[in-house]
């Protein structure tokens, strides 16, 4: 591709609204423009990337045995309904009517339709497994759109959905998929984690994230010092690895703490460290009102809280709800005295002589102890982990990383399948509902994901397979015969090749030039100047590494191919 006929509208001054270095560079580098808030088109070097990453993953998926298709974006909500999705989704689902006021949602995530599909042409055991897959635009309508791509509310999602007899079956598409998403991001270039992970408003029994290791994701990644345990903060288990308390409990003493109303105002009002204080924390659990009492230092996990109860929703209760419960506002509530069920951390078990709210305003209670003062009905996992804390796998060390999340798959169970009486006739004859899985990747975040790990202060630093162009022939001179004519056949040459290439064949200053194939991050960049020419030269210089040196035009095509095959390799 010649530069002067393509469209790359690179700018010099970083975009007023872009916050992470992909947003940032993408706006610079001419890959995206901004519509609305998480909107965006996909510029032609953007787009080129797009495809490159859809055809490493649909190479993937199909050695993986799954096919492709395309489903509607726009989806019925009776589908919605069937599944018990349309109500519990939330907010993020864009709800939309026709001219016939009939209901409808911009597709976020695609199980419903699948569903239907595969209930209308599967009706035997013989004709399982099935894994159907498409790469399609999605949209969620996010609370708070930002940082680009990162967090978008319309963007480019792969989503594969399987469909097995039983557990077993399930077990090994499973499997399958999460082969093929490691092969994935393994040809991408990118270095990542695979972490245990919560289903959410997915639904399913397990599942797995694939996360881009960088310093600017917005996720944390707890990974093991020790072992290869590795889950999100959502997921990640807490051992319990202390005895519960056992010294002598001190009496009981209301105190009066004015102004003091959160868990480190309180701490520094008694002299005393915020380990020392129990959050008690009130929660609409399936519009069941309970109390978890967690250390004040510690982040009360709402994932855990639902799964815990295996319910569809675990909230923070209102301050309405919180006085009704407790009797007292919101920021004091305490463990002693309460009618609702009350559970504990394992944390909190471990403790004693502590403070809590008192259920008045400023007020609290310290040397506070469970089993004198007031009971658990249960003690669990209940907190985020954290950095130092005990791995549940090999009693080793958790360590906290910043992550990406590009890839998630699930295993479903029945959950779709029972709800909208998608059956199959197993060998005896008999009707059961299919068991899937479902498989996404965010396409677009992928891209974003690659230059948040791949960037210096000049601009992107691509992974060979995904970069937009693999060489970029930059002449000094385009008056200059010699010059121009150098450039052109090693152009060609390589197009001949089968190599994505950019000819600069823009009249404009060599900086110019130089500044542009850095920001756009080409792998490879060859220069064609007059004096280098004259020696029978032309420099050539990796993006990666930014060593330059010097290679005889006779036979440079053959030297930039291999040096391409040992950059793809790295």
């Amino acid at each position: 591709m010649r530069y002067s006929k393509y469209f790359i509208p690179t700018l010099r001054e970083v975009p007023a609204d872009a916050e992470v270095v992909s947003h940032k560079l993408m706006a610079r580098a001419g890959m995206i423009k901004k519509v609305a808030s998480g909107i965006y088109s996909y510029l032609p070097l953007g787009l080129v990337v797009i495809k490159k990453v859809e055809d490493i993953v649909r190479k993937c998926m199909n050695e993986a045995d799954a096919v492709e298709l395309m489903m509607p974006s726009v989806q019925p909500a009776e589908l919605w309904q069937e599944s018990g999705r349309w109500d519990f989704y939330g907010k993020e689902l864009l709800r939309i009517k026709d001219r016939h006021n009939r209901e409808f949602c911009y597709g976020p995530t695609h199980e419903e339709v699948t569903t239907d599909i595969i209930r209308s042409y599967i009706n035997s055991y013989k004709a399982l497994p099935v894994n159907l897959y498409q790469i399609q635009t999605k949209f969620r309508d996010e609370v708070r759109p930002r940082f680009g791509l990162m967090r978008g509310r319309e963007f480019i999602m792969k989503d594969a959905y399987s469909f097995d007899m039983d557990d077993a079956g399930a077990n090994i598409s499973y499997q399958k998929m999460y082969d093929a998403y490691r092969r994935i991001f393994e040809m991408c270039g990118l270095r990542y984690k695979v972490v245990d992970a919560d289903s959410g408003a997915i639904g399913g029994s397990f599942s797995h994230e694939f996360m881009v290791l960088a310093s600017t994701g917005e996720d944390f990644v707890i990974s093991c010092n020790s072992c290869d345990y590795s889950a999100n903060v959502e997921k990640a288990t807490v051992r319990k690895s202390t005895e519960p308390f056992s010294g002598d409990m001190k009496a009981a003493e209301d105190i009066n703490t004015p102004n003091a109303k959160t868990v480190a105002d309180v701490a520094a009002f008694l002299n005393i460290k915020e380990s020392e204080v129990i959050k008690t924390m009130v929660l609409n659990v399936d519009d069941k009102i309970i109390a978890v009492c967690i250390r004040g230092d510690h982040e009360l996990n709402l994932a855990k809280v639902k799964n815990f109860f295996n319910a569809s929703v675990a909230e923070f209760a209102t301050p309405v709800e919180i006085y009704d419960n407790t009797g007292g506002p919101l920021g004091y509530s305490g463990p002693v005295g309460l009618k609702i069920p009350v559970y504990g951390d394992y944390a909190v078990e471990a403790m004693g002589n502590y403070c809590v709210g008192a259920n008045e305003k400023e007020m609290h209670k310290i040397n506070v102890n469970h089993g004198r003062d007031f009971n658990f009905e249960s003690v669990d996992d209940f907190r985020n982990a954290e950095a130092g804390d005990v791995c549940c796998e090999c009693g080793g060390t958790y360590e906290i990383t910043k992550g990406i999340e590009v890839g998630h798959i699930f295993k479903l169970g029945t959950k779709y399948s029972s709800s909208m009486n998608a059956m199959y006739l197993d060998k005896d004859g008999k009707r059961k509902p299919f068991v899937m899985g479902c498989y996404g990747i965010g396409i677009t975040r992928v891209v974003a994901a690659a230059i948040e790990q791949n960037h210096d202060e000049k601009g992107i630093v691509w992974p060979v397979n995904l970069a937009p162009f693999k060489i970029c022939v930059l002449p000094l001179a385009m008056k200059d015969q010699e010059v121009s004519e150098t450039a052109e056949n090693i152009y060609k040459d390589l197009i001949n090749k089968g190599v994505e290439v950019l000819l600069d064949d823009r009249d404009e200053r060599p900086g110019v030039k130089f500044n542009d194939a850095e920001l756009i991050g080409i792998p490879l960049r060859v220069v064609i100047g007059k004096k280098t020419l004259a020696q029978g030269k032309i420099e050539v210089t990796v993006r990666a590494s930014g060593e330059s040196y010097e290679v005889d035009v006779e036979g440079c095509v053959d030297v930039l191919l291999q040096k391409l095959e040992e950059l793809a390799g790295r």
